[in-house]
């Protein structure tokens, strides 16, 4: 037909999964249709598997709730939170994709300061799709962007970079705030909008949020689990930051790269700060000694890959951590199901099997 326009193909339309934790309709998919509607989703239900999840016509995806888990996964289940978004990361685990993007349900299309919809996903692939530079920050933050470069003083001999394997994402709106902080400020919003990409520097941890989040699975899939939260368990909202200080540590020692700031999303509802402080009471104590414990990890060189690199950290957690709270020693059992359970429905073939570059330090 003269005139029509051809749509473009959407950026690596069979090469990505977008995860999605729920316990409720997805009509905020609705907002997204433009962008999420080409590629594939994967909703994991969390809570009453028997509740029916309304999912929008025209979207391709496959739903798992509680039964499928313990069908699919048997005994090794156990290290599947149950009743907390931790859940989600049982979908990074039956993906086939190379990169996976998690969004939570409350997250809406933001705009930027022209009034423009992002389109998250899109900048999302872009960061993870150019090199990161943890090794000698660059004052243009991300030299890779258009409009940017490396300045002067920066080390022609690190200009390459390093493979990109997590992209961080921020939240316009409601800020990620932890309870204490929500009831001092319950009213405040974040309004400002950021143009920058950084990398984050080896050697720092950083406080990973899972709501816009991207990553990529071949590299680094493996040290994405979200621990033992919720139902049954003494802590909840520290499932991301468990995942987000495990991958950082690995992905230092396999030289791999992780950035943060755009892009962003519309964070549309606060959570109850006095529900999240239950959730958050003990997190708040023992983080005061798990951060340390991250700063100081040193994984050996027998390490190259991912599996071997987690096992190992898992180890070094029920040695060093198990003192802080008996919990750390089911948790560190639960790190080693959890690869074991990835391994089973991810055989060897897998790249996240194999070793990276051969960058282990």
């Amino acid at each position: 037909m003269a005139g029509a326009t051809v749509k473009p193909t959407p950026l690596l339309k069979d090469e990505l999964d977008i995860v999605i934790p729920t316990i409720r309709n997805l009509d905020f998919l609705e907002m997204w249709r433009p962008f999420f509607e080409p590629y594939h989703l994967i909703i994991v239900q969390d809570g009453d598997p028997s509740k029916i999840i309304e999912v929008p016509e025209g979207f391709d995806y496959e739903l798992y709730n509680r039964n499928d888990i313990n069908r699919i996964l048997g005994p090794k289940a156990s290290c599947i939170s149950f009743k907390d978004s931790a859940c989600r990361c049982f979908g990074y685990m039956v993906s086939k994709k190379k990169y996976i993007y998690t969004i939570d349900d409350d997250c809406f299309v933001a705009k930027d300061p022209s009034g423009k919809d992002i389109n998250a996903l899109e900048q999302h692939i872009k960061n993870l799709l150019c090199p990161s530079t943890p090794h000698f920050f660059n004052t243009l933050y991300d030299p890779y962007r258009e409009g940017a470069d490396f300045v002067r003083g920066y080390p022609f001999s690190l200009r390459e970079g390093v493979p990109t394997a997590v992209s961080h994402g921020l939240w316009l709106n409601i800020p990620d705030y932890d309870a204490p902080t929500q009831l001092v400020k319950p009213r405040e919003r974040n309004t400002r909008y950021v143009d920058a990409v950084l990398t984050i520097p080896k050697g720092t941890i950083f406080p990973m949020c899972g709501m816009n989040l991207a990553f990529d699975r071949d590299l680094i899939g493996p040290a994405m689990y979200f621990g033992l939260m919720g139902d049954g368990q003494p802590i909840g909202r520290y499932d991301d930051m468990w995942a987000g200080w495990c991958t950082k540590v690995i992905c230092d020692h396999l030289g791999l790269g992780v950035k943060t700031g755009l892009p962003y999303i519309w964070h549309s509802k606060a959570s109850n700060p006095f529900v999240n402080l239950k959730k958050e009471y003990k997190g708040i104590f023992w983080q005061e000694e798990i951060i340390p414990f991250f700063q100081s990890v040193n994984l050996s060189k027998e390490c190259t890959t991912v599996q071997h690199c987690y096992i190992e950290l898992a180890k070094q957690v029920k040695d060093k951590l198990s003192q802080v709270d008996p919990y750390f020693t089911k948790l560190a059992d639960a790190m080693v199901t959890w690869i074991e359970a990835w391994d089973e429905l991810n055989p060897s073939g897998d790249d996240s099997a194999k070793p990276v570059n051969g960058t282990a330090k």
